[in-house]
């Protein structure tokens, strides 16, 4: 992403000495745009074009400000964010060759996908409790406890983001580089370990959500009269759900993660393109996953494409234990 600059290389990865095969750093008179990085920008302006949907409409849409929406809000503008830099680095990186205008988008990158990651982990906390505590839901504390999570994801973002500008980078030690250039090792080895950390909560949470609506399938059922099929049915249409959402963060974010623990500024640049890309995936299939699939955010789409609702079409309103 943001790895790799200089007056010799305007790439975002710098090669190793033996990556003969790529000659990614010294083929810049042949190619003066590195093809990865016009694919990463691509990426980015998806990127910002869906979020920037999902953050409009939550904005002027008064009935979207309850918690379950300010937690989507937040994870559309982190992802909004992380399309933004991917961009803004792709120009300057082909512009203006400065090591502060580096630093800086490189914050801006770290802040953004630590706040989407931050906020996936917030929305799970949300589904949990609107499942666990659900008379209780709808109430004052649960408002203010999304303040908290919101204030808490931010805060550490940001805090991230701010080390590399603020003197964390590998600058004036080359041997202290990651794969993720000007970042240091123990940088990126930080920010794998708390991905871990939070997959392994999100993993937890979402076992003892499909536990919880396991139960609650069988209870409907048995209420309701209904078939064994029937709740086989219901049951597997939730779990199959959860594992979309757990499985595409996974898939995503895992490779990206691990290389970054096993890497360093030696190896192949390619290595890290080829895990990088998916991870910036995960910020553009975000809004298909938690918004676009949202029936409230459909009606509003709709409303705002066809001018009008269409009479054979019915939206109800999901609650956060929707999956």
């Amino acid at each position: 992403m943001f790895w790799g600059f200089g007056e010799e290389q305007p790439g975002w990865f710098e090669a190793s000495e033996d990556n003969s095969s790529l000659e990614l750093a010294s083929a810049v008179d042949r190619f003066p745009l590195n093809p990865w990085d016009v694919v990463l920008c691509v990426s980015g302006t998806v990127i910002s074009c869906e979020n920037a949907i999902v953050v409009a409409i939550i904005f002027y849409t008064p009935a979207l400000r309850t918690p379950m929406f300010l937690l989507i809000g937040s994870l559309a503008t982190a992802d909004l964010l992380a399309g933004l830099g991917l961009l803004v680095h792709f120009v300057f990186l082909y512009c203006i060759h400065s090591e502060l205008v580096s630093l800086i988008t490189v914050g801006l990158l770290v802040a953004s996908f630590t706040a989407s990651i931050s906020s996936l982990l917030a929305i799970t906390i949300d589904r949990y409790l609107s499942l666990y505590n659900a008379l209780t839901y709808y109430s004052e504390r649960t408002t203010t406890r999304t303040y908290i999570m919101l204030i808490l994801t931010w805060g550490v973002s940001i805090c991230l983001g701010l080390l590399p500008v603020m003197g964390w980078n590998c600058l004036q030690d080359v041997s202290s580089c990651s794969i993720a250039r000007p970042l240091t090792k123990n940088n990126v080895i930080i920010l794998s370990i708390s991905f871990f950390m939070v997959f392994a909560m999100m993993l937890q949470l979402y076992m003892q959500i499909c536990k919880i609506v396991c139960r609650h399938a069988h209870q409907i059922a048995l209420q309701r009269h209904f078939l064994p099929t029937s709740h086989y049915v219901t049951t597997r249409k939730g779990i199959s759900t959860l594992a979309v959402i757990l499985g595409a963060f996974a898939i995503c974010w895992l490779p990206f993660a691990i290389y970054c623990l096993m890497g360093d500024y030696t190896y192949p640049s390619l290595y890290t393109y080829i895990t990088l890309l998916p991870a910036t995936y995960n910020s553009m299939i975000n809004p298909v996953i938690y918004a676009y699939r949202n029936h409230d955010i459909q009606k509003v789409l709709w409303t705002a494409c066809c001018g009008c609702l269409s009479a054979k079409r019915s939206f109800r309103s999901r609650s956060p234990s929707d999956v």
